[in-house]
């Protein structure tokens, strides 16, 4: 089922709304505007989040969580539902944002899938053959082999075996090398011109795919203003309790994590941007998305564009 095809098994559905860009764009807000389109128009919508670490209770100002005064306007799924030291993979949340979205749909609701995190994006809206994680005790194994080989050693492994992905990776950086082995393993790491289902256009369900861009400087500014008022909003705190707690693999991967813990705010903004350039590249690909520069936009007229666009 293509992006906005209406298939005989759902003659009436009105598309689900997909909101897609890099952090800092705007997005919850581009929602709950949304949200207010589509119950004045006698809508019950509900977002679901396509957000791989808001999932966590305890980050919520690091991941940038809906606002409680957001949440009222719209309420949203797939938010703070994990414990600090849970695991979580993209196959878990496949599954329970499919029947959240099913769910929604089979009681007449309108779901917006929101989020930042273009694998779990896709995972929402298609059907995806996902792999199993990596194999237990992988990570312990390569870690075992750091410390009796050294880090260069292990790089030279993964040069050796997936070059491309070694050409990402410094090969002083033993954490990013010991993932990407990790990946290897699971089958999850594959050469460039293989082809992937991540860009099809089948989808499980018909959906306007919305991808809202930004003059890149005016993104810049704002993801280092919001980097700035998440700090203000006291998320290094949030980390230091996180760490103290004890905090998994998975969840200490949310954005400025480690630049928290060490109080270094400028790299956080650094590594922010280039998450957000990222990002973009990942929206580009994306099969069926249509692009919507915000830049000096409010929040209501983008999202009448986005519902003029969905045609229903």
């Amino acid at each position: 089922m293509s992006q906005l095809d209406v298939s005989a098994d759902h003659p009436a559905q009105r598309p689900i709304i997909a909101i897609f860009g890099p952090t800092g764009i705007g997005k919850t807000a581009i929602a709950v505007a949304l949200a207010r389109l589509l119950r004045a128009n006698g809508e019950d919508p509900v977002a679901v989040s396509a957000d791989a670490l808001q999932v966590y209770i305890g980050l919520e100002t690091l991941t940038g969580v809906a606002s409680p005064a957001e949440r009222a306007v719209l309420e949203h799924r797939m938010l703070s539902f994990l414990p600090l030291d849970a695991t979580f993979s993209v196959g878990e949340y496949a599954k329970l944002a499919h029947a959240e979205i099913d769910a929604l749909l089979a009681s007449g609701r309108r779901p917006i899938v929101v989020g930042g995190t273009g694998l779990y994006l896709r995972a929402a809206l298609a059907d995806l053959e996902l792999r199993p994680a990596p194999r237990e005790g992988a990570r312990e194994r390569w870690t075992a082999q750091l410390q009796e080989l050294g880090p260069q050693a292990l790089h030279a492994e993964l040069v050796r075996r997936a070059p491309w992905a070694a050409e990402e990776i410094d090969p002083s950086n033993a954490r990013r090398t010991i993932r990407a082995l990790e990946a290897l393993e699971a089958g999850e790491l594959e050469p460039p011109e293989a082809p992937s289902q991540l860009w099809s256009s089948e989808l499980r369900h018909p959906t306007m795919l919305a991808g809202v861009t930004m003059e890149r400087e005016a993104l810049y500014a704002r993801i280092d203003a919001r980097v700035e008022e998440i700090v203000a909003a006291g998320a290094a705190e949030e980390v230091r309790c996180a760490q103290a707690a004890g905090i998994s693999e998975t969840a200490r991967k949310a954005l400025g994590f480690e630049q928290l813990l060490t109080g270094d705010v400028e790299t956080m903004k650094r590594r922010t941007r280039n998450y957000a350039r990222r990002q973009l590249s990942w929206m580009r690909k994306l099969a069926g998305v249509q692009s919507i520069d915000v830049t000096d936009r409010e929040p209501a007229a983008i999202a009448e564009e986005i519902l003029d666009s969905a045609g229903a």
